[in-house]
């Protein structure tokens, strides 16, 4: 199997908070920890974690930050040899938790770099791949072009675009095979319109599971912690799991199964399940 990401990588600063603050308020925080994430480094980790080859193909700068996430990448089976290395700030996100809900705001840093040329440079590792990855933290004529790349190897893809970006979606969203969206991203998508007859279309629905076509696939039990990634890790499960040929509402089990295990741990990347842990809570609720 070989899942490519194409997208962004961040240093993450993790906030907890009883409550988001309202204008001119100034809170003090439950606490506060640096972990490794960015929306196309986090779905990598978690197709790594579940046992594919999982090139990722992004920008960082040349700084502490950006050579810390590809340690941990390295660390987590991720294959890093298309990460370019920019004079740009590494990408940055804060997420800033609560009890009900996690809200980001993401600097895009060297994200912004990524481009054609990266596109270019990893064209025949993602024709030759199962299944392409594609999220909102970088550009549209890259993402565009990446996708690209997969058409004309018969790679499927799958976008997820978060955040919307109306380029982005505009450029990628007829190319794509497998639209993965919330609800509110949804109806952003809707809005602008773009040419989505040759996708299958899921939306998920958070503790409820999520939706294809007329079916609900529920989800499975979970504990809390922290919902950064979780989507993240739905995504990245969900390309293995066509990467090794399961039909799409199985899949859709599959990355249930997977979004539910990476809310109980703390941070995006840190969270993204095990294989032997996606495969105990499937048996455990046949």
């Amino acid at each position: 199997m070989k899942v490519v990401s194409f997208g962004s990588l961040n240093y993450d600063l993790s906030i907890w908070l009883d409550r988001l603050p309202g204008p001119d308020e100034t809170l003090r925080a439950q606490r506060m920890e640096a972990f490794s994430g960015g929306k196309g480094a986090n779905q990598a980790t978690a197709a790594a974690q579940l046992g594919a080859t999982a090139p990722m193909v992004g920008c960082v700068g040349d700084d502490d930050r950006g050579r810390w996430l590809l340690d941990v990448l390295n660390g987590n089976g991720v294959d890093t040899s298309l990460v370019r290395v920019v004079e740009e700030p590494t990408g940055t996100a804060v997420p800033l938790i609560t009890a009900a809900d996690v809200s980001i705001v993401i600097v895009a840093g060297a994200n912004a770099s990524t481009g054609v040329a990266d596109a270019d440079a990893a064209a025949q590792v993602i024709a030759s791949a199962d299944v392409l990855l594609l999220q909102g933290e970088v550009g549209a004529a890259g993402a565009r072009r990446a996708a690209q790349a997969a058409r004309s190897g018969g790679t499927t893809v799958v976008f997820n675009p978060a955040p919307v970006d109306p380029f982005l979606v505009e450029a990628v969203a007829p190319l794509t095979d497998i639209l993965v969206m919330n609800r509110a991203e949804q109806a952003q998508v809707a809005a602008i319109g773009p040419d989505t007859s040759q996708c299958e279309t899921i939306i998920t629905l958070g503790s409820r599971g999520a939706q294809l076509d007329d079916v609900l696939v529920p989800s499975y039990p979970a504990d809390v912690v922290d919902p950064t990634g979780a989507g993240d890790a739905f995504c990245g499960a969900l390309g293995v799991a066509l990467a090794e040929g399961l039909a799409l509402i199985e899949a859709v089990r599959f990355a249930n199964a997977a979004g539910a295990l990476a809310v109980a741990t703390p941070g995006a990347q840190p969270s993204m399940p095990t294989r032997s842990a996606v495969e105990s809570l499937l048996d455990g609720h046949r």
